[in-house]
């Protein structure tokens, strides 16, 4: 596994609906969660949500609930997928950081996130799949869990709101930094 000094961490946040999305709409990404994480302290640092306006789906109350994201808020706040990829490049160094997810969800939507709108992919190479990696190197757990339980398990308690990426970043940090003490 390749990592640089500094580890780029991502959560994303995509449209939801409790069902099958309504016919037009589909998943997109609405917030990316980030943080900046230094690999041998685990100090946490540049830690912000972009906020994403979807193109072609609306926020259901369900995906509200979930992650608190209202679609009046991504209409006044949000920008374009497109400048949000600048933003990580520009403010992040995401081309040449190795980035960390919680599972494979957040790169395949980002790829195919890239795909669909037709913009370049953002971010390096250097993947590391925290979830994969907690389940190899947790005593106890040999399975993949849920981003909570790996917290409650570490004896961590989840900092701020679970489902907003802003958030979510920071908690898979505190995961990341234990597995690469322990790897």
């Amino acid at each position: 596994m390749k990592t640089t000094e500094n580890i780029l961490i991502v959560d994303l946040e995509a449209t939801c609906w409790e069902n099958r999305p309504p016919r037009g709409q589909e998943s997109e990404i609405i917030e990316i969660g980030v943080c900046i994480m230094n690999a041998k302290t685990g100090r946490v640092s540049k830690n912000e949500g972009i906020l994403i306006k979807p193109q072609f789906s609306k926020v259901s109350p369900f995906c509200t609930e979930l992650t608190t994201l209202t679609q009046n808020m991504l209409d006044n706040e949000g920008v374009l997928l497109d400048d949000a990829f600048d933003i990580l490049r520009a403010e992040y160094d995401s081309e040449e950081l190795t980035w960390a997810s919680y599972g494979n969800y957040d790169l395949n939507m980002l790829e195919s996130q890239a795909r669909r709108f037709y913009v370049d992919y953002p971010m390096s190479d250097d993947h590391i799949n925290v979830k994969t990696l907690f389940g190899q190197l947790h005593p106890a757990i040999r399975k993949s869990v849920g981003m909570n339980r790996a917290l409650g398990e570490l004896g961590l308690t989840l900092e701020g709101t679970h489902h907003r990426g802003v958030d979510d970043a920071r908690n898979i940090a505190k995961i990341l930094h234990w597995c690469l003490n322990n790897c």
